[in-house]
């Protein structure tokens, strides 16, 4: 069994910062969910996304010849009056983030690794507390549950998906940040690595998965051997 390590002051509030942001996204998309379902049952369907939201209710609100109650405009005013409240306090969070990952030179390094951002970066370096606490980069990801369940039968070993251990809101922000590296390099016509190799045989949702383990590997043997991200590196033993 790995327990938690132990975090320094400095460490624990910015996992608080955390903590209260994700709960601020989650009441955001809650509250955007409602206002878009509750528009829906006057006809108006809007697509996902809050910057949708925040573009077309106000003009749907204002339109006197839609005939919308004026008790249910009053209503959606007020929602999305709370909804932007909500959008203000993610803002005001992620900029303490920022602030708090650029006085951090290990915070930085890491958002070095493509599809990493600040948020990512300062929750592994709050969370994981000190590379040391583990042998390699698969120890790592195995603690993030990140590496495929293993069932044997009949002697056979069978591969079941991952294992779903430890933080699930890093091993999220990592899923994450592969889905973001992913679509950066297709949009840039990139696509001949061995993640969409991995996406045209099995799946995308397989191949994020993949580069999230590898991703956690790079975290580890960046902050272990205090290393800078290089595109190109190879480890000896492979290059050998």
């Amino acid at each position: 069994m790995r327990f938690v390590p132990i975090k320094n002051v400095e460490q624990q509030a910015m996992l608080a910062l955390h903590r209260a942001r994700q709960r601020f996204v989650s009441a955001r998309t809650a509250q955007a969910n409602q206002i878009r379902g509750l528009l829906s049952e006057y006809g108006f369907v809007l697509p996902q996304g809050i910057a949708c939201i925040a573009e077309k209710v106000p003009d749907i609100i204002e339109d006197g010849s839609n005939e919308l109650p004026g008790t249910f405009r009053q209503l959606i005013q007020r929602l999305m009056a709370h909804l932007k409240a909500l959008h203000q306090q993610v803002s005001e969070i992620d900029a303490e983030i920022r602030a708090w990952h650029r006085q951090s030179d290990l915070s930085c390094k890491l958002e070095k690794i493509p599809g990493v951002g600040p948020v990512t970066a300062t929750a592994l370096v709050a969370t994981i507390g000190d590379a040391k606490h583990f042998k390699n980069g698969r120890e790592l990801a195995a603690w993030l549950g990140l590496v495929p369940r293993q069932h044997s039968s009949g002697g056979k070993q069978n591969l079941l998906g991952i294992s779903k251990r430890g933080d699930s809101y890093l091993r999220t922000l990592l899923i994450h940040c592969a889905r973001s590296a992913i679509f950066a390099s297709r949009r840039k016509g990139m696509e001949q690595g061995w993640v969409h190799d991995v996406a045209r045989r099995r799946n995308s949702n397989i191949a994020a998965v993949a580069l999230a383990n590898k991703i956690a590997r790079t975290v580890w043997a960046l902050w272990r051997h205090d290393r800078q991200y290089r595109p190109d590196y190879t480890p000896a033993a492979a290059a050998a």
